[in-house]
């Protein structure tokens, strides 16, 4: 098992929440359950382990950033981009938030019948933008086929990428096992097992520190 003793790793997790207004928010089912995982393997190995998460943390795990929305995320993991050796971003971050954010509670008689989307910050893109010398491991939930999961790996100048259909069965999001395709930037793709969340952790930990050659 490699030792990730001196290691600075910052892991994302969670799914993030976009406000519609104060009781309402665009967003997706991710429980940080993998991203968690990651960040207790780390931190087993001896690795200092910062924790970016919309969802609670292990105790373990002494700094964790607690975030809400994609914007917050960008702001907690781009200011810590250059003080890492290893950047896993798990979380599964929302693509698009409402235009419009209202203040107080809309009155079901009065909601818009159409809410205007806008993208969010593509917050792996700009860890990859700022990052000096660390490693970037990017996740990918799909559907069905990976095909997309491939084109991102080759695309956004990440060093790993962990793609999963979470449509499959014991894949998806809240699940406590996961079934992941490894795919590296010249394309190459190896499916896993079905492996608990904990399990994969493990495996990708054995892996990352090969990656600096």
């Amino acid at each position: 098992m490699p030792d990730l003793n001196g290691w600075s790793v910052l892991v994302t997790a969670g799914g993030t929440r976009e406000p519609i207004d104060p009781v309402r928010y665009v967003g997706n089912r991710s429980s940080g359950k993998m991203g968690n995982a990651i960040a207790l393997e780390a931190h087993a190995r001896g690795a200092d382990v910062t924790l970016v998460t919309t969802m609670p943390a292990p105790d373990t795990i002494e700094h964790v950033v607690q975030v809400e929305t994609a914007a917050d995320m960008a702001e907690a993991v781009w200011s810590r981009v250059v003080d890492q050796d290893v950047i896993v971003m798990a979380a599964a971050v929302a693509d698009f938030r409402p235009a419009t954010s209202h203040d107080t509670k809309l009155a079901r008689r009065s909601a818009p019948a159409v809410i205007e989307l806008e993208p969010t910050p593509d917050i792996l893109a700009g860890v990859v933008e700022r990052r000096r010398d660390c490693l970037v491991v990017g996740f990918a939930a799909e559907t069905g086929s990976l095909e997309r999961a491939i084109e991102k790996a080759q695309s956004k100048g990440v060093d790993l990428l962990v793609a999963n259909d979470v449509l499959a069965d014991g894949s998806g999001f809240g699940t406590v096992t996961n079934q992941v395709t490894i795919i590296t930037p010249d394309g190459s793709a190896q499916p896993w097992p079905l492996l608990s969340k904990a399990e994969v952790a493990s495996r990708l930990w054995d892996m990352i520190p090969g990656l600096r050659g």
